[in-house]
């Protein structure tokens, strides 16, 4: 294989030196930069692959990183020696700090939990069952009691339901969060730590920026072939999610940092077969407009006829939970028995929306996976972990 020509200053980070056999200094800007090899694999191939360290000089190729790097960083990148093996700093374990940073709206009616013997009822039930507020208001029973009456009433109805029915459709169901309040806290801390690690600010809606896509042009109706259509229903359900999550109730899950995936995210609770996970967001963008982008995790959003009305949502500024979750290796078959989350496209309202959906049930511990290349089959993925 060619060796790359010597490099360029400003392009100096896509290359790496031969380590030096003398420790002695020497100016980067006489260093010969055409003769690379990766600090990991000893291999020189693959220059276009390498990647320097801003503070060593050493190389590493993308796909021998841990994490696996797809793409060049922007700004400053450090290997892991040069990086201290610091994990990220944690986002602070305050309540209010945790309440601005997501921007939970503060509501008496809403954050006040009603007490259910040891445990509390919290107000996603109160969304499922409006009435709950005010039974409690009006009559006095024991709670324990009340609770059974609750759940004896939900079996009766799925027993009325017909078999068939509920064969043809399957319908998405809300998150359940976790009963305690802490719980829910760290969870949400485990996200605000990786946002603000990442240079990011959490939104749980698309976002329009001025310069970027307008709202007009996320426009389903552009599709070849039409987008699936979310049901009254299952629309009704995602906006339940959406509303708990803006009064805290945050879905059972938890970012953690691994040396090998980087920040990905694990079930903190059993999660149900067609629970909605969460909504993919991010800044909309036309794909034109970053064909030479070095973000790692932009989404398909619109694959009009038109190139030059395709959508993507690009999360490297504005993002949620979705941007941590992990792709899986699609050339291994290890790879594609992880997978326990789907991607799934929706026209909601005329508008293009992404979201992510387990594909069975997810116990407590299990990291969550996806097929990235659930559409395009573009993404690279032969050296996912």
């Amino acid at each position: 294989m060619m060796k790359a020509s010597p490099m360029v200053p400003h392009r100096r980070r896509t290359q790496a030196p031969t380590p030096q056999k003398s420790p002695k200094k020497r100016s980067k800007s006489k260093r010969n930069y055409a003769d690379t090899c990766c600090d990991e694999c000893g291999s020189g191939e693959f220059a276009a692959e390498l990647l320097l360290c801003d503070q060593c000089d050493r190389g590493f190729h993308l796909f021998c990183l841990r994490p696996v790097l797809v793409s060049v960083p922007a700004g400053s990148w450090f290997c892991l020696s040069c990086s201290s093996h610091k994990r990220p700093k944690s986002f602070p374990l305050v309540q209010t700090k945790i309440v601005d940073f997501f921007r939970i709206q503060k509501s008496s009616q809403t954050t006040k939990k009603l007490c259910l013997g040891k445990g509390h009822l919290s107000c996603s039930l109160v969304y499922v069952f409006p009435w709950l507020i005010l039974l409690f208001s009006t009559i006095e029973i024991d709670h324990g009691h009340l609770f059974l009456i609750i759940l004896e009433s939900r079996k009766k109805r799925r027993r009325t339901s017909s078999l068939v029915t509920s064969k043809k459709k399957r319908k998405l169901l809300p998150f359940n969060p976790s009963e305690d309040p802490a719980r829910r806290l760290k969870q949400m801390a485990s996200l605000a730590t990786a946002l603000t690690t990442t240079g990011a600010s959490f939104s749980n809606e698309l976002t329009y920026i001025p310069g970027m896509a307008p709202r007009s042009a996320n426009c389903a109706a552009l599709e070849p072939g039409g987008m699936q259509v979310l049901s009254k229903e299952d629309t009704d359900t995602l906006n339940l999610c959406k509303n708990m999550m803006n009064q805290g109730e945050w879905p059972p899950l938890m970012v953690v940092y691994d040396y090998l995936e980087g920040f990905t995210v694990e079930a903190d609770k059993f999660i149900r077969d067609l629970t909605i996970i969460t909504e993919y967001v991010g800044d909309v963008d036309y794909l034109k407009n970053r064909e030479n982008d070095a973000g790692d995790s932009m989404m398909t959003l619109l694959s009009a006829a038109d190139p030059s009305k395709r959508l993507v949502i690009c999360p490297d500024k504005h993002s949620n939970i979705a941007r941590f979750i992990n792709g899986i290796n699609n050339h291994t078959p290890d790879g594609k028995k992880k997978q326990n989350v789907k991607c799934v496209r929706f026209d909601v309202n005329g508008e293009c929306r992404v979201l992510l959906i387990a594909n069975r049930d997810i116990p407590k511990g299990e990291r969550l996976y996806y097929d990235y290349n659930g559409y395009e089959h573009e993404y690279p993925t032969e050296h996912f972990v």
